[in-house]
């Protein structure tokens, strides 16, 4: 069996399948790329994903683009904890893994393009400020769950608390203000503290 590959860096979408890996207590082998170097577009990279995305990983025969997918594939591949129990927890992992994507990931992305946190990105508050905007009925809904239950799917983490967690850790970091979602503002706290983000092991570094 080949050892796991995973293209891509820790500064982008990548860190989430680093961290599952990390939960997993996997072996793998990091290639470094970069999309701010152009090593996305290159001939080599597009025959890997002809999207010129990352993260991707090689797993044996399996070549896989998507770092949700990449989550869940992991997680099922692997069992244990993270992995849902039952098809009513699946289906609710995947719930939950399309409605950070759909409800919320884009006004993220969006909002840390326009805070000028790197150099030569644009300064735009007002628009920071609409994309949060945006985003506080669908964190209403994700308080009211977490209102239920310590955990997405109740009182384990899952892979589908590392998905959602993975997308909105970066609210806080660029400015996004979760008081009016105590519920929220907690599970990320539990999340964020767990072993695993502490440990992230990145081969090479």
């Amino acid at each position: 069996m080949s050892k796991l590959r995973i293209y891509g860096n820790p500064l982008s979408r990548t860190d989430r399948v680093l961290w599952l890996t990390s939960e997993l207590g996997l072996d793998f082998e990091l290639v470094p790329i970069s999309g701010a170097k152009g090593e996305t577009r290159t001939p080599e990279f597009l025959a890997i994903n002809p999207n010129g995305h990352i993260p991707v990983i090689q797993d044996d025969d399996l070549t896989l683009y998507e770092s949700m997918a990449i989550n869940l594939y992991l997680a099922r591949k692997h069992g244990g904890p993270l992995m849902p129990a039952n098809l009513v927890e699946e289906a609710k992992a995947l719930q939950w893994t399309f409605w950070v994507v759909t409800e919320v990931e884009g006004s993220i992305v969006r909002a840390a393009r326009n805070i000028g946190a790197m150099p030569g990105d644009p300064v735009n508050m007002e628009l920071v400020k609409a994309e949060f905007e945006k985003i506080q009925a669908p964190l209403k809904v994700l308080d009211d769950q977490l209102g239920k239950a310590p955990y997405l799917l109740g009182d384990r983490f899952t892979v589908a608390d590392l998905n959602v967690a993975a997308v909105l850790s970066w609210g806080p970091v660029i400015g996004l203000d979760l008081t009016p979602q105590p519920n929220v503002a907690a599970w990320i706290k539990r999340c964020m503290a767990r072993p695993a983000v502490q440990k992230k092991v990145i081969p090479g570094r």
